[in-house]
């Protein structure tokens, strides 16, 4: 698929269409607005292509799309999540014309409009403790009670509201409220609170501010300040929309944007909350935000899926109204398909057996396919040696009538080299298989077998004198469930046991020395394969990106 122009029609894309047909805008300009406090997850990379790629689709009418740090929340947000949402974005491919911009410069702006409000007795300073002000909520079905603070004169709100972002109140003694409805089915629009004090320090402003505004508020004059012509996001969203447009009506802009809601991305045997992915880091049971299984996008980039997978796969699940479950093995898929196409075929023994090849005097080179769908990309010479690794399930003593592997008196073509007869084996103390005993049968190399010996499958292989040892981390799903966000268990208790297998013992060809951070292959008949971020030139380790194909839909 193209990163230039989505062909896929959906509804906001015929909004845009009819605003820019009828005059109603010129140009159009999207922003990007992630809070920083966590690590982006797919369900924002879903947003992310969404908002980037209109930006890019309408290049024509001089569209933009904008990075704006939401960081209204001093309490939780901070730089380590700023630095690592810039990556995420340069590593989807977007490049930032211009400076990202950040909810906290326009601070002094949100407390102008603010002051605006209560001049014109829209807004009030209510110091009723926060247990009072839930009692007075009142529900769907029964009217809030009003502040006793609601009808206080403007003068008195203007001092109190000055007092607030002087610090001379402590937290949770006074908040600002829009004075709107006490009776709206709507409760989003029951005078909900504009400001609160925050005694934090700030990751950008440091310590200018103790008032801080709340997303409602400061989200939709962030987007008249900028011009955002349509302020795309998610459905949950809809509800907030009136205060959105009020806020918008009642305080000076330089602009009237419009919010569009659609529908996040849900994703089965996954959990896209960052409140949810946090409480696993700080539980320990992931190592880190961008531990290999977290659908985190430093996550998924650890592990090596591609960005254009991702990319993809945002555009091919579409946007909508209405919000549903994506499997996730559509993901999955997309990771295949692109590397594929990318990865050079290597051979690499995870679970190593030895096999003597008890009649091979000396080493030979053989000749391997770097990629059999590619003959453009040539093929390499390996050496093998009398003595080589082949994957321990791939010999077995009491094999079944279809096991077309090697077995005592039986024969199995190693790839790119020999055909080889099992003729002895030699077992340890515990019982098991130590050492295989085989000889190469001469002539076979890219022949038939001879008459009399049956050979119906080829094996890997890495040569001992020349193999190298590495730590593999075999990743699967996290959860072992459908839905995790809907069982009725704690998150913690339904980790999927099997989700990490470390194996430390694997022997790579030796061609794969060398390999350096971003190198991603494809081990044959095991998977797709890349360095760890955490590797080292003394230690390597590899991941596994995806296996060959899906596992969990024969487990099904």
């Amino acid at each position: 698929m193209s990163d230039s122009v989505a062909k896929k029609a959906d509804f906001i894309r015929e909004i845009i269409k009819g605003d820019l047909a009828s005059g109603k805008h010129d140009t159009v300009l999207t922003r990007f607005p992630p809070e920083p406090n966590g690590y982006l997850h797919l369900g924002h990379a879903k947003s992310m292509c969404l908002n980037f790629g209109l930006a890019q689709e309408y290049a024509h009418v001089g569209a933009q799309c904008r990075l704006r740090f939401d960081d209204t929340n001093p309490a939780k947000e901070g730089q380590e999540f700023v630095n690592s949402i810039l990556e995420d974005v340069r590593w989807l491919g977007y490049s930032l014309e211009d400076e990202p911009l950040f909810a906290s410069d326009y601070f002094e702006y949100f407390y102008d409009c603010a002051i605006e409000l209560i001049e014109k007795g829209l807004a009030y300073v209510d110091e009723e403790d926060i247990e009072t002000m839930r009692a007075k909520r009142g529900s769907v079905t029964q009217d809030s009670e009003p502040s006793i603070y609601r009808n206080r004169s403007i003068q008195e709100n203007l001092t109190a509201f000055a007092k607030m972002r002087a610090g001379e109140f402590n937290q949770g003694e006074a908040v600002l409220r829009a004075k709107i409805s006490l009776t709206s089915s709507n409760m989003n629009m029951r005078d909900p609170v504009l400001y609160r004090v925050l005694h934090e320090k700030h990751h950008h402003t440091t310590e200018d501010w103790c008032i801080y505004p709340t997303y409602d508020y400061a989200h939709c004059l962030e987007d008249a300040k900028e011009g955002i012509t349509h302020s795309l996001c998610t459905l949950e969203f809809e509800n907030h929309r009136p205060i959105y447009d009020w806020v918008v009506k009642n305080c000076t802009t330089p602009s009237t944007p419009r919010q569009i809601e659609f529908s996040r991305l849900n994703l089965t045997y996954t959990v896209l909350s960052k409140r949810k992915l946090g409480a696993l880091v700080d539980s320990g049971v992931v190592s880190g935000w961008d531990d290999p299984r977290m659908p985190t996008l430093a996550g998924v980039r650890r592990r090596g899926y591609p960005a254009q997978a991702i990319k993809n796969f945002c555009q091919s699940v579409g946007v909508t109204k209405f919000n549903g479950v994506t499997d996730v093995t559509l993901l999955e898929n997309e990771v295949r398909s692109q590397l594929n196409t990318q990865c050079l075929r290597k051979m690499a023994v995870l679970n190593p057996l030895k096999v003597v090849l008890t009649n091979l005097e000396s080493e030979e080179l053989v000749s391997v396919d770097n990629h059999p769908e590619n003959p453009d990309l040539g093929s390499r010479e390996i050496a093998l040696t009398p003595e080589i690794y082949i994957e321990r399930d791939d010999f077995m003593i009491d094999a079944p009538k279809k096991y077309f592997r090697l077995k005592p008196d039986g024969a199995v073509r190693l790839r790119g080299g020999y055909i080889i007869f099992c003729k002895d084996y030699k077992l340890d103390a515990q019982g098991e298989v130590d050492t295989v005993y085989a000889e190469i049968i001469p002539g076979t190399i890219g022949n038939s077998p001879p008459e009399g010996i049956k050979c119906k499958a080829a094996i890997h292989w890495v040569s001992v004198a020349y193999a190298v040892d590495s730590t593999v981390n075999i990743y699967d799903r996290l959860f072992n469930v459908e839905n995790p966000d809907a069982a009725e268990a704690e998150l913690i208790d339904l980790i999927n046991p099997d989700s990490l297998q470390v194996l430390t013992g694997a022997k790579l060809e030796p061609s794969l020395a060398d390999i350096t951070l971003g190198d991603k292959f494809q081990f044959e008949r095991l998977g797709y394969f890349g360095l760890d971020s955490q590797s080292s030139p003394s230690h390597l380790v590899l991941n596994r990106i995806a296996s060959l194909r899906d596992s969990w839909a024969k487990r099904k």
